[in-house]
């Protein structure tokens, strides 16, 4: 509307230019009318084209930026434990609830133990007649050896009856171990847990036979609290930070570097954890370094088996810009580049090396020095080499720690 209200007034303007003026001889009024008008307005348009455009800029500075990078980990349990019928016998009774948590050494499984207790009797009564034959023969060598004092038994006597006595004080030891092992195949009978955690699905029914020949699967323990996240890192991304940390541009992580999980709806879990493991070897195959990270999980949120988004720490960036992502822009190549604003409101193009993200900025690693306007808003109205109008000149977005 202003534009309009304008180009009306330069043609009564010129209307009124017309009157005054004295028509040349041969030249209509049309025809002078004609030129005063183009002449008129040509003029207002000029003046509206050379206005610069306003723009929005901020002025960068280096800082500290934390690293981070994203990857897709898979969560495992913190320690599973399989469960073992390890003797043979008819299953006669699960006494856990499938799915609830156990504690270590509660009984899950009862195998019946009826032959194992009556093995386990006769081999005490075994043990009982091994006991009473060596404390006969102990008194049989004890009495030839004063005997042979005083020569009413033979040296050969003594030496058989010695011999007596050292055979069954090692028949006794043997039979002990033999009830040592009855007793620990009656126990057997009762299988308990070995871990604490949830145990899982019963494998085989009661009344089955289990154990023959080779242990049997009864059922699963899984300590999922902790929790275990394993996920791949490749190579090439561990090189270029090692070059960067060698070259003084990034301080890197320990080796205890923080750990933060992105479940599959889009949420950050509650609690971040800690790197645990880093394999010291690369994958031929996928060209990737195994980690595997380790989180609390008091309310068993986290089930093994989820595929979830890993946002490792990787260290923190020592000279780094902060740029709003929609102040970056991407060449026909994929190069990234910004417009900057210089003293005398000329855009300058910038090219420019990112880190990844911090929020919602990219971090710029290269390519700008402190102090630069660069443009956030009103990008589209911008050119390289054309003049602007600077709007506003806020600061640049601060890093987190």
């Amino acid at each position: 509307m202003p534009t309009e209200i304008g180009l009306s007034r330069s043609v009564k303007n010129c209307a009124c230019a017309l009157r005054r003026i004295a028509r040349p001889a041969g030249v209509t009024s049309l025809t002078l009318a004609a030129a005063l008008l183009a002449g008129c307005g040509s003029s207002t348009v000029h003046r509206a084209a050379a206005t610069p455009p306003l723009v929005t800029v901020a002025t960068v500075k280096a800082q500290q930026v934390p690293l981070t990078r994203e990857f897709t980990g898979r969560l495992s349990a913190y320690r599973e434990a399989n469960v073992l019928a390890r003797v043979a016998g008819v299953l006669l009774k699960r006494w856990y609830t499938e799915g609830s948590e156990v504690r270590p050494g509660q009984r899950l499984f009862e195998i019946d133990p009826a032959p194992y207790r009556a093995a386990l009797d006769a081999d005490l009564a075994a043990l009982a007649q091994a006991k009473a034959n060596a404390v006969n023969a102990r008194i049989t060598a004890e009495r030839d050896r004063v005997l042979i004092k005083t020569h009413l038994v033979s040296e050969s006597q003594l030496d058989t009856d010695e011999a007596a006595e050292r055979s069954t004080a090692a028949l006794v030891k043997q039979q002990e171990a033999n009830v040592e092992a009855a007793r620990i195949n009656l126990g057997y009978c009762d299988v308990r847990s070995p871990i604490s955690g949830i145990a899982g699905e019963q494998q085989v029914t009661e009344g089955a036979m289990v154990g023959q020949g080779t242990p049997t699967l009864l059922t699963t323990v899984e300590q999922i609290n902790p929790i275990y996240v394993n996920f791949n890192v490749p190579a090439t991304e561990q090189e270029t930070l090692e070059a960067d940390a060698a070259a003084g541009l990034v301080r890197p992580a320990g080796p205890h570097a923080e750990v933060q999980l992105i479940l599959p709806d889009g949420t950050a879990y509650g609690q971040p954890g800690k790197l645990d493991f880093r394999a010291a070897t690369v994958d031929p195959t996928t060209g990737t370094i195994a980690m595997r990270g380790i989180l609390p999980n008091p309310k068993r949120e986290l089930l093994p088996g989820m595929f979830v988004d890993v946002r490792l720490s990787v260290g923190t960036a020592m000279h780094a810009f902060l740029i709003p992502q929609g102040a970056v822009q991407r060449g026909p190549g994929g190069d990234a580049y910004v417009l900057t604003v210089s003293a005398d409101g000329t855009v300058v193009k910038k090219a420019i090396q990112t880190e990844g993200v911090h929020g919602n900025d990219w971090i710029v690693s290269s390519g700008l020095v402190n102090g630069d306007r660069v443009i956030v808003s009103g990008v589209l109205k911008a050119s390289p080499g054309a003049k602007v109008t600077v709007e506003a000149s806020p600061s640049a977005p601060a890093a987190v720690p």
